[in-house]
């Protein structure tokens, strides 16, 4: 696998394009990077932040100076973060101001350190959402990509299930049942107003955001049976997809929103089917296992990630749609992709965990909030 170091941005970079190195890497090998150069109030909460970050990436192995390729630093105060990146003969690869307060700043370095030595999108940066009953009842939480800075969003003293963020993390549908029914809301993270924006007649789950937000999928039985309909980006003007016997659910847009894939279970065993965002005939998806439900697509557009049951408990599955080949990668739940299109999150045991579906690598994220389920993720 190539990766090539080069200027992604001219005004994030004080080297000429032609004078960037092309590095070529493996697809087993890491970039050795040091993280020795901070100063500043925030040094260490600086250091120690970039360096998780930079791990969790899977793209590079912390060093020191003396054997690194590249080294990180800056200047980290309260409120604003002078990143750095200079190679191993001092030529600076990348020189940027971020603002922000906490781990936020820290954060968009790194991603700007991924994108700009790998060439991929990072994650550090991005927000996930999950629903616990720590309270007693479902509440939806959110948290860092790492798992820092955990805050309650809901308090309905109801059930809230099915969070789904928006890409850009801004908003966040789910269904709650304060009226008695299941309605879809719409939160808005910053300000945490939440207003009511499908409560048709019957069910009104599985909201989520097409990806440049403008419309939305989901499964309502306004009209008797479970079917898909899409929405505009408000709840409003259901358009129905699906005319089947069956029930329809847990839609996901590809990444251009011209296509959904959801789990349809007609025949008493759910199965995968794609169908055009403008309707059509719906097809099948061929996984090799009988039982499949919560498909999640990479924003690559090239993997499905989705359950399979095997033997009375679920396991992660990812699909090639290419090649058509499916591999299990451990037990777990509502597997969701990151914006690198190469770590997934999933719920199992009471945690979150990350998974490098490349290297195989586990983290936990979050663990002791209770029973933990139905992780969202924006890109």
């Amino acid at each position: 696998m190539k990766l090539q170091f080069a200027a992604l941005l001219a005004s994030t970079l004080f080297v000429h394009a032609d004078e960037s190195p092309v590095i070529t890497v493996s697809k087993s090998d890491k970039l050795p990077i040091a993280i020795s150069a901070f100063s500043g109030p925030e040094q260490q909460s600086a250091e120690k932040t970039l360096r998780n970050d930079l791990v969790l990436s899977g793209y590079f192995n912390i060093v020191s100076a003396e054997k690194a390729q590249f080294i990180a630093g800056g200047i980290a105060s309260s409120d604003s973060l002078e990143g750095k990146v200079t190679d191993h003969g001092g030529k600076t690869a990348l020189a940027k101001n971020f603002q922000g307060a906490g781990k936020s700043k820290v954060h968009r370095f790194a991603d700007e350190i991924v994108e700009t030595l790998t060439g991929n999108r990072g994650i550090a940066s991005t927000r996930i959402a999950f629903v616990t009953n720590r309270s007693g009842q479902k509440e939806i939480y959110t948290a860092e990509a790492d798992g820092g800075n955990v805050v309650q969003l809901t308090h309905d003293r109801a059930i809230s299930v099915g969070p789904r963020l928006s890409s850009d993390g801004r908003r966040l549908l789910y269904t709650g049942y304060q009226s008695g029914y299941a309605d879809v809301y719409a939160i808005d993270i910053a300000s945490g107003s939440r207003e009511r924006i499908m409560k048709y007649p019957g069910t009104n789950t599985g909201a989520t955001f097409s990806p440049d937000g403008g419309r939305i999928a989901v499964t309502l039985s306004k009209d008797g049976n479970p079917e898909l309909y899409i929405t505009n980006g408000e709840g409003g003007s259901p358009r129905r997809l699906t005319h089947t016997s069956g029930v329809e659910s847990s839609p996901a847009w590809s990444p251009d929103g011209a296509e959904l894939i959801y789990s349809y279970d007609e025949h008493g065993s759910p199965q995968l089917y794609r169908i055009a965002a403008g309707g059509g005939e719906p097809h099948a998806i061929s996984t090799g296992h009988t039982y499949n439900t919560e498909p999640n697509w990479s924003p690559d557009g090239k993997k499905l990630a989705f359950n399979v049951r095997e033997g009375g408990s679920f396991q992660v599955a990812i699909h090639e749609l290419s090649g058509g080949r499916t591999r299990i990668v451990g037990e777990g739940q509502d597997p969701v992709w990151g914006a690198d299109s190469r770590h997934l999150i999933f719920a199992t045991g009471g945690a979150l965990i990350l998974l490098d579906a490349q290297t195989g690598q586990r983290t936990t994220l979050v663990s002791g909030l209770g029973k933990i389920s139905e992780p969202t993720w924006s890109r």
